[in-house]
């Protein structure tokens, strides 16, 4: 299938497609309002098909990668879901203490995607811990559907004490430097702001169009953020202005950037909404504000 861009489609299929992606209408919803934006061979299904992520076509670093050493690992969670498993990544050729970061996913669970971010992150120098919030009902299924399905049964106050557990895991682990940074995207950006709530010495936080946390939380965040929206995203920027007001109110260090043009997800080079530029931009600019904020 040839690459496509969020230009090949109308916008309302793009707005039906976040509203399946985040749980507002299921698959047969989607199916049934796009087909009125069907034409010819390309049908609902097709529409669906071509949105969906194409995680081989996007793969950056192989798992085989030799200039990275990545494995499977499993962390006792005791005030979350009891066992926290993730997705640890470290540089082959590592000397001294090195600055960790949490990656955490979208709503699917440890897809393919999110862990070649890691280790993408790997290769810049940072120890990378993905953990997989849907490993107590199994792990990520291996299929974007099934995944969808599943997510909704967790219970999320457990599943944000195992990620609180997993900043607190690298904060301690014996190759890190102490210092810990989160990277979330969608569901991970609103984690990646509610961790900045909740743990005082975070050195780094960016979330990639996430939900933001009350102005009361807010005023808690001592950790300097690096926050990026998709200038097209109603849904998720309609709590941008509240949520900057309260960071100005509490004085908190941050950055805030709007991509024009860009797509919910533009992050996510595994489907159409990835926008290139929008992506390169806002990944050099993460990766220049952990290095600034992680290393001693």
């Amino acid at each position: 299938m040839p690459h496509q861009s969020s230009d090949d489609f109308k916008p309302e299929v793009l707005q039906l497609f976040d509203q399946y992606v985040h749980g507002q209408i299921d698959r047969r919803g989607f199916l049934q309002s796009a087909s009125k934006f069907a034409v010819g061979a390309v049908t609902a299904e097709v529409l669906l098909q071509q949105l969906s992520p194409n995680f081989a076509q996007a793969q950056q670093v192989p798992k085989t990668d030799a200039r990275i050493q990545a494995r499977y690992v499993e962390y006792p969670s005791p005030q979350g879901y009891g066992t926290l498993r993730g997705y640890l990544v470290t540089p082959a050729d590592a000397k001294g203490k090195l600055p960790t970061v949490l990656v955490v996913h979208e709503n699917r669970g440890l897809n393919p995607h999110i862990e070649d971010i890691a280790r993408r992150l790997a290769l810049e120098g940072f120890i990378a811990f993905a953990p997989d919030a849907l490993a107590p009902l199994g792990g990520y299924p291996g299929d974007e559907e099934k995944a969808r399905e599943l997510f909704p049964k967790l219970d999320q106050t457990k599943t944000r004490a195992d990620f609180l557990e997993a900043a607190a895991i690298l904060k301690k682990l014996p190759e890190g430097n102490g210092k810990v940074g989160v990277v979330g995207f969608c569901y991970g950006g609103s984690i990646s702001n509610f961790l900045a709530t909740r743990i005082p010495d975070l050195a780094a936080a960016v979330p990639f169009y996430g939900g933001q946390p009350t102005e009361e939380d807010a005023a808690k965040i001592k950790a300097p953020l690096l926050i990026h929206y998709a200038g097209v995203d109603e849904r998720v920027n309609a709590g941008w202005p509240k949520y900057e007001a309260a960071l100005n109110k509490a004085g908190v260090k941050y950055q805030a950037f709007v991509y024009a043009g860009a797509q919910h997800g533009f992050n996510n080079d595994t489907t159409p909404r990835y926008d290139q530029a929008a992506a390169t931009l806002a990944w050099q600019r993460t990766l220049d504000f952990l290095k600034t904020n992680l290393r001693a």
